[in-house]
């Protein structure tokens, strides 16, 4: 078998598995299996395949078609252009989510020390280290920070941040239980997924991705109001507190916000047109 033969035949057991981008998930297999990239499929599609090569990206195949997430195939994804390490243990980073990092961004100076909770795969601190540091946004007198309960996101963020070189730190904390200091900005992508929702979700979503990461309690506000509540304790004045939200949660997570004495309030919608990241500052000057 061919590089070319084994594509087509990766397209066609995952297009009749009703895998949505099939195309791509075969291809992405099998630069994997085969140890190329799309340059060298590109100029010889036509190499023959050892049998290692050949069981490997069938197994894959097999595995995909399955539902297991392309990404836990790969072990990684991108996201801010960046090369994230993932598995069962983090939320496997979405394109959404780059909304955030880029409004955070906008906020962002040298000297600020920045928490990010519920971290994951820290793909949101690392990215913000990383970028503002390339743009001149952050330097060595502030800090990055994230935490998470789960101690296999933990040890995930540190790999990534060791892959990456980022100057972030992080910890194994419920929320701000084992953090101290104060923070100029606080930046989480909170389980807002509600209870009950959670059985419809999609198979690669709901049997893959971490319950942890995604169980926002009844009515998905639980870590919202969490974090809103307990956060003043760790703003610094005029600090920053930055959401990701369902489509559906704006009203809610903003009337929060106010409540708790947040100001400047803005809600950014995501390239679908959907309510995305919801900004406050809270008001102690």
């Amino acid at each position: 078998m061919n590089l070319r033969e084994a594509l087509k035949a990766g397209e066609k057991t995952l297009a009749e598995a009703g895998i949505a981008d099939a195309p791509t998930d075969a291809r992405l297999l099998l630069w994997k299996a085969a140890g190329i990239t799309l340059t060298e499929y590109a100029l010889d599609p036509f190499r023959e395949m050892g049998e290692e090569e050949v069981r490997e990206y069938l197994e894959l195949i097999g595995r995909r078609k399955k539902r297991i997430p392309l990404q836990h195939l790969t072990g990684e994804q991108e996201f801010m252009g960046l090369s994230f390490q993932v598995n069962r243990d983090v939320l496997i980073p979405r394109q959404d989510t780059e909304l955030l990092v880029e409004e955070a961004l906008k906020l962002l100076k040298p000297g600020m020390h920045v928490l990010d909770l519920c971290t994951g795969s820290g793909c949101i601190i690392i990215s913000l280290e990383r970028i503002g540091k390339e743009r001149g946004l952050a330097d060595e007198t502030g800090s990055f920070t994230g935490s998470d309960i789960s101690p296999g996101a933990v040890r995930t963020a540190m790999a990534n941040a060791a892959r990456h070189q980022a100057r972030a730190l992080f910890t194994e904390s419920d929320l701000f239980e084992k953090l101290e200091g104060g923070y100029d900005m606080i930046i989480s992508n909170p389980p807002y997924i509600r209870t009950a929702v959670i059985e419809e979700l999609e198979e690669e979503v709901r049997c893959y991705d971490p319950l942890l990461a995604l169980d926002g309690k009844e009515d998905g506000l639980h870590f919202y109001r969490r974090i809103i509540r307990e956060a003043e304790g760790y703003l610094n004045p005029g600090g920053w507190l930055l959401f990701e939200i369902g489509y559906d949660q704006r009203e809610a997570v903003t009337e929060l916000m106010k409540q708790q004495g947040y100001r400047q309030i803005q809600v950014k919608k995501d390239l679908a047109g959907l309510d995305r990241v919801v900004i406050g500052r809270y008001d102690r000057m």
